[in-house]
């Protein structure tokens, strides 16, 4: 009998040892993707220079989308490209099965932060282009992870597919938006997303659901001097519409936000001007609001049109939702964010970071040590204003988690010469490494996890409620591809 206990001993140590063997070796499978990302770290500094050298505006981003596409086929992917209505548009797939994790890309740059990798005010083309935002490391981070999620599957031949859905025009052109309306999503059952900051955490806030729209008047052109009372003056309409507008301010919430520049007023003082164009940004947290505030803007305008005798058209360029918010999702990324850690300076990058802080507005010694740090995930807070994002509508048709990583010197300002020089250096390069590892670590952990999956879509559903059907605030409109023009 002894001798027996003995023998189920030994075996039961063989097979734990075995088992402890087996463990050990998938620990080790979970760290190719990591292993890639540092490996290949200058490729990819290679890829975001060059996309950050192109600085193409939203839906022009020919050659920085197609640089997406190749690195993404060159590793297996399959690409589907011109989606949605936008040439610059694609989805890329790999491996089958569920789950599906998605992650989003973006590529556009800004008009007027042209800027050389200085820390001075040097632009490389006057009023040129540039990635003030930095989504020329965004892009490359969201395909440097996914391709990293990828050699995981295909080592572990573990269940599960990934998708980036490559989004253009994110700067006023709603390119999320388009692949949200026309199914894109479907069948995908969780988004990652990040973004560069000045900092590292997970985004916990709302933003605002807006309407960009352009009210674009009508009138009679007539010499300014020699005859004006045969001109009806479209910038009159305009001018007053934003008086009106201007007025209104005073009887808005105090989270809501308006703002417009006139894009088209005329050619010559002497010509009284039968065109006039004013763009319009309107924001409120919640898209209720926002419905009313656009509607007594568009009034504001028709009363513009009547008082001056001319003749007005709306056009809705483009409309985002507000985001919708999931715990579930953002505490795993918190875990993997912090796991990763934050950006590390080398001495040359210290030196720059300092030579840029000293020309922000209030330069401080301890603003450096942001990009080091991961902040704690906080408490979801409403909004009180603030920018918006189409990864809001995405938001509301798949679950969706936020994160950021240091791409730009802390204390930098949003849409700045500053960011432009930093997330075209190493210092961005840094950032969108960090991104890559921590879309890694968080797909991996739901690959592996059906319960967080289940966890995820059922705080998701229960928040969106059952009743929620998801329209476009931009409508059935074809996406504006020439809205930078």
């Amino acid at each position: 009998m002894r001798k027996t206990i003995l023998v189920i001993a030994a075996l039961a140590l063989t097979i734990g040892a075995a088992a402890q063997k087996k463990s050990k070796k998938n620990d080790n499978k979970s760290n190719i993707s990591i292993e890639y990302i540092d490996k290949s770290f200058w490729e990819y500094d290679v890829l975001q220079k060059k996309i950050w050298r192109q600085a193409e505006l939203g839906f022009k981003e020919v050659n920085s989308s197609a640089l997406l596409q190749e690195q993404l086929k060159a590793h297996g992917f399959e690409v589907k490209n011109n989606v949605a209505g936008m040439p610059t548009g694609f989805v890329a797939s790999y491996g089958s099965g569920s789950p599906v994790i998605g992650i989003l890309a973006e590529f556009d740059a800004l008009p007027g932060l042209s800027q050389d990798t200085v820390p001075y005010r040097k632009p490389i083309v006057e009023n040129g282009t540039g990635h003030g935002c930095g989504h020329n490391i965004f892009g490359v981070g969201s395909v440097d992870g996914a391709i990293a999620i990828s050699k995981w599957l295909k080592e572990t031949g573990h269940e599960g597919t990934i998708k980036v859905f490559g989004s253009p025009a994110e700067e006023g052109g709603g390119g999320k938006v388009y692949l949200a309306r026309d199914g894109f999503f479907e069948g995908t059952d969780i988004v990652l997303d990040w973004h560069p900051a000045g900092g590292n955490g997970v985004s916990v806030g709302s933003g605002t659901a807006m309407q960009m729209v352009d009210y674009r008047f009508y009138g009679k052109a007539a010499h300014a001097a020699g005859n004006p009372w045969k001109g009806r003056s479209a910038l009159d309409g305009v001018e007053a519409l934003n008086y009106m507008v201007n007025l209104m301010r005073e009887h808005v919430t105090i989270q809501s936000r308006i703002h417009y520049v006139i894009a088209d007023g005329g050619e010559a003082p002497n010509v009284v001007p039968e065109y006039a164009r004013v763009s319009y940004y309107i924001r409120h947290p919640k898209r209720d609001e926002l419905k009313k505030l656009t509607e007594w803007i568009d009034a504001a305008a028709q009363g513009a049109a009547a008082g001056t005798q001319t003749r007005v058209e709306k056009e809705i360029v483009c409309g985002y939702y507000e985001r919708l918010g999931n715990r579930t999702l953002q505490e795993t990324v918190q875990k993997n964010l912090e796991k990763v850690g934050g950006v590390i300076y080398d001495e040359r990058e210290k030196a720059f970071a300092e030579a840029i802080i000293k020309t922000l507005e209030n330069p401080s010694d301890t603003l450096l040590e942001l990009a080091a740090k991961v902040q704690p995930l906080e408490k979801e807070k409403p909004s009180l204003g603030g920018g918006s994002s189409d990864v809001g509508d995405v938001s509301w048709v798949v679950p969706v988690a936020s994160f950021g990583t240091a791409g730009f010197v802390p204390g930098s300002a949003g849409h700045s010469w500053q960011n432009t020089a930093a997330d075209g250096s190493t210092i961005g390069t840094k950032a969108l490494v960090n991104a890559a590892k921590v879309f890694a670590l968080t797909a991996i952990d739901l690959y592996t996890t059906p319960k967080l999956v289940a966890d995820v879509k059922a705080e998701f559903n229960k928040r969106r409620g059952p009743n929620f059907k998801y329209e476009a605030l931009l409508g059935d409109r074809a996406p504006a591809l020439n809205y930078r023009d």
